[in-house]
């Protein structure tokens, strides 16, 4: 498949068992932007060692919302790892943002954890350090290779779910059991 010929944009990328990097096991991924170029993403499933009271603060802006003080950041993946990026619903546009689809946006300002600290933010969000990247055709490859499962993207998996069950749920919305696959894989 070429990657003009269909975007994964709005997606999760599940890795399989059978991936052994480091940076991606055991991870779900939603794919923000995928075009000729490659793909972008953010790990929806992985926390950092940050919660988002403590990037407020090294920010200077003040929170007084004690549950998203301690609201964990994530890792978003190892691409611009010193870099925010926020997932969050709402109509609302903020600088920086890119529509994801379906009402779902990417914003790297600022504003948005401004107006989330005020009280003002959007519905529902997270808060990651870092992003994952793909050059043109590698994620397609990667595919072949049954490194991933992609399936639709589903907000519950984005924003309900504790992070310790969005691997298994974003793959078993499709029926898929990771616990029982099988750690390798291959070709007839």
């Amino acid at each position: 498949m070429n990657a003009t010929d269909h975007s994964f944009g709005n997606h999760l990328l599940i890795a399989l068992p059978s991936l052994q990097d480091a940076n991606f096991e055991r991870s779900v991924t939603l794919i923000c932007q995928h075009d000729g170029d490659g793909a972008m993403g953010v790990i929806v499933n992985r926390p950092s060692e940050y919660t988002i009271g403590e990037i407020l603060r090294q920010m200077g802006v003040e929170c007084g919302d004690d549950a998203l003080d301690q609201r964990p950041v994530l890792s978003g993946g190892p691409v611009h790892p010193e870099r925010g990026f926020v997932l969050h619903d709402g109509g609302r546009g903020w600088d920086s943002s890119l529509e994801v689809g379906d009402g779902l946006y990417l914003t790297t300002s600022r504003d948005v954890l401004e107006a989330m600290a005020r009280g003002e933010g959007p519905p529902q969000s997270l808060v990651a350090l870092g992003c994952a990247g793909w050059g043109a055709g590698q994620l397609e490859q990667e595919l072949v290779d049954d490194s991933w499962l992609l399936v639709p993207n589903r907000r519950d998996v984005l924003f309900d779910l504790p992070l310790a069950q969005r691997w298994q749920a974003a793959a078993g919305s499709i029926g898929v059991d990771l616990v029982n696959h099988a750690s390798h894989s291959g070709h007839a």
